[in-house]
Formats: structure tokens, C-alpha cells, sequence
């Protein structure tokens, strides 16, 4: 499942409704909340969550919140009496300290619990268990780090990941959002330190890749433009790149809008499996022109003197040398280059060209 992360210091409801209501379109269906945040005024949490709730429900999300017991306490709720968040359109609570493994397991038979992933053992999985866990209700989440240097490692994180699904939990992470940035430090809010200058979708596509994760919430309040609108195109079966064209009119050169790459997927390009059929050589052969170097993410037209390979789409996963029969017409952008190892043979993409050759 896809999430995102809406907290409580945002005083305007219509703008994260507007918001809400362009994430639910795109494909997302879970918020994430916190209530102990050290920025934010506690006194404030009770009427803003219940809006939040509100939110979530008329839109037909998920909603999780991050407690403690004091935060709780805010609330004038305790641990044994938390399940009263659910008429606030509260689904599932992440927990981590002031709560007993009993306490935890109970909640469990009325909401959704969301357990630490970083510091769940072997013997806190067995006793929870014990005390009559509902494993249908808990998942196991990890944290986002703000501060540069101290996200998760990849291959810990996906041992992790394996055991903790092996005892029957369902696992989050979360990805940098790269439109507007959380405080106090804006440097992202990533579970793994590899994704703190990702965009937010090309991070989404290496979690869902690893199959060690079950959902992904977007950790900072939003998503750019860009990123939302490829989350859309993905959600429709389509990947959406961003390209710089290497002279005016180069858009004009591109056949079609959606192309399908081949099958039989090669290694060093992405191959358009339609091209050749959409580009009508027989009234107009492709002259050669621009036959230069094709760096990774070049994207490309054979033209003329490849035979019956003229008006073949490419685009580079590697970097290859010029040849005389191919033109390069542009480049995709250097923020969706990481996007490009997850097409795969078979997948649908599109290339958007923007109107600014490159210099």
C-alpha cells in the first residue's frame, strides 16, 4: 500500500483535503500522523486529529498515528482505552514504548497495532504471540530519519525485512517526499540513507522492487509536481520519463506517446517495442542527424542507414559511443535516470519531452 504523511502542525484542513484528494487519485491509500513531535503544541492534537480522521474516512484511507503516553494523556486516553480513536476515523496505532506486550496484543483484537521493525527481537515477537497477538492486525514499521548519515543500510534492512515477514508481519518503510520538506533539519525523511536525495518515486520503485516491503508512506508533508504525476502514470501501468530534448523540435521526432519495451529485454537499452510501426519511414526516412555519443539516458531514433531498424525508440541504460546510424534527440533528466533499471521487458513507459534544448 501507498502512503503518505500529513501532520498535525497544518492548521488549514482545506489544504490538506486538497491535498488528500490528489494523493487518493494517484494510487495512495494510507496517512501517517504523529502526535509527539517535539515541534508541534500538543494542545492542538484532539481537534486537528479529529478533522484528519474526518479526512481519511471520506476519503477511504487508512489512517495510523504515532503514539506515546503522554501524547495519549493529551488526548485522555490511555492505552486501554485508545480503540476510542476508531470513531475518529483513527484505523491503526504505531506503537513503541509505555506499552506492555499484553496491552499490545489486546489492542490488536479492536485496531490495527504498527510495532517498531528496528527493535522488535525474537523474544518480543514470541511472548506477543503468547499474549495473543492478532498477526492479521500488526504490521512491523520503520522509522524515517532526518539527520544526514544515520538512515538504514540496504542489506540490513532487507534481512530485516525477510524475517520480520517470515513471522508473519507486514512491513513499511518510508521514502523522502520531494516537494515541500519537514523541519527542523529539511534534509528528507527516508528510512534507508540511500533515498535522502532521491525523488520520491524513483525510491518507491527501489522498495517495491526489493519485495521486502509491503507498504511505503511518502515521510515528508509532499510530493513536487513531477513525482505525484508519475505516481499517477505508475498506477495506471505506465512509466513516466522527463526528457531534455538536444535540439528545438526534437518532441517532434518522438513516435507515439506510449511505447511498450520489448519482451526480449536488452541490456544495454530500453527498446520500443512499437516504434518502428508508429513512425511511417516508408513516406519520410530519417535523415541522420545529431550522431553523437549516447551517454546512459540518451534517448534515440535510428535513422536511414540502419536498414530496417530505421525509426527504432531507444533509450540508454549504459553509456554507448556514437554511431552514424542512430540519432540522439535527447536525454532523460538526471532525477529519473535511477528509474530507468525498473523497466523492465514488458513494461509500458512515455516519454515527455520538455521544450528546453540542452546546452
Amino acid at each position: 500500500m501507498l502512503g503518505i504523511s500529513v501532520y498535525l502542525n497544518e492548521p488549514s484542513a482545506e489544504k490538506q483535503e486538497a491535498y488528500i484528494r490528489k494523493i487518493r487519485a494517484a494510487g495512495f491509500r494510507g496517512i501517517f500522523t504523529s502526535l509527539h513531535i517535539p515541534e508541534e503544541d500538543p494542545g492542538q492534537y484532539a481537534g486537528r486529529l479529529r478533522t484528519l480522521g474526518n479526512l481519511a474516512a471520506t476519503y477511504g484511507m487508512e489512517l495510523t498515528a504515532d503514539i506515546s503516553p503522554a501524547s495519549l494523556g493529551h488526548l485522555g486516553l490511555t492505552f486501554r482505552t485508545a480503540d476510542r480513536l476508531l470513531d475518529w476515523g483513527v484505523t491503526g496505532l504505531r506503537v513503541d514504548y509505555g506499552i506492555s506486550e499484553e496491552e499490545t496484543a489486546a489492542l490488536s483484537q479492536r485496531m490495527t497495532v504498527a510495532l517498531n521493525a528496528s527493535t522488535l527481537t525474537a523474544k518480543t515477537i514470541r511472548k506477543l504471540k503468547k499474549c495473543g497477538l492478532r498477526l492479521s492486525a500488526a504490521e512491523a514499521w520503520h522509522n524515517f530519519y532526518p539527520r544526514p548519515e544515520t538512515g538504514l543500510g540496504v542489506e540490513d534492512f532487507q534481512m530485516r525485512n525477510s524475517w520480520l515477514q517470515s513471522e508473519g508481519l507486514k512491513v513499511m518503510a518510508f521514502v523522502p517526499g520531494d516537494g515541500e520538506r519537514r523541519g527542523p533539519l529539511f534534509k528528507g525523511l527516508p528510512t534507508l540513507e540511500d533515498h535522502r536525495d532521491r525523488t520520491s518515486f524513483s525510491a518507491y520503485l527501489d522498495l517495491l522492487d526489493s519485495g521486502c516491503v509491503d507498504h511505503i508512506y511518502i515521510g515528508d508533508p509532499s510530493l513536487s509536481e513531477r513525482s505525484l504525476e508519475q505516481f499517477s502514470s505508475h498506477a495506471e501501468g505506465v512509466f513516466l520519463l522527463n526528457a531534455i530534448p538536444a535540439f528545438p523540435d526534437a518532441a517532434a521526432a518522438l513516435p507515439g506517446t506510449d511505447h511498450t519495451n520489448r519482451l526480449d529485454a536488452a541490456r544495454d537499452v530500453i527498446r520500443s517495442a512499437e516504434s518502428r510501426m508508429n513512425t511511417n519511414v516508408g513516406d519520410r526516412p530519417i535523415t541522420p542527424a545529431n550522431t553523437a555519443t549516447r551517454p546512459v539516458g540518451s534517448v534515440t531514433i535510428d535513422n536511414s542507414l540502419y536498414g530496417r531498424y530505421q525509426g527504432e525508440l531507444q533509450i540508454m541504460k549504459r553509456d554507448l559511443p556514437a554511431d552514424e546510424k542512430v540519432n540522439v534527440i535527447g536525454r532523460v533528466i538526471e532525477e529519473d535516470m535511477p528509474v530507468l533499471r525498473h523497466v523492465k521487458g514488458g513494461d509500458v513507459f512515455r516519454i515527455r519531452m520538455a521544450d528546453v534544448p540542452q546546452g
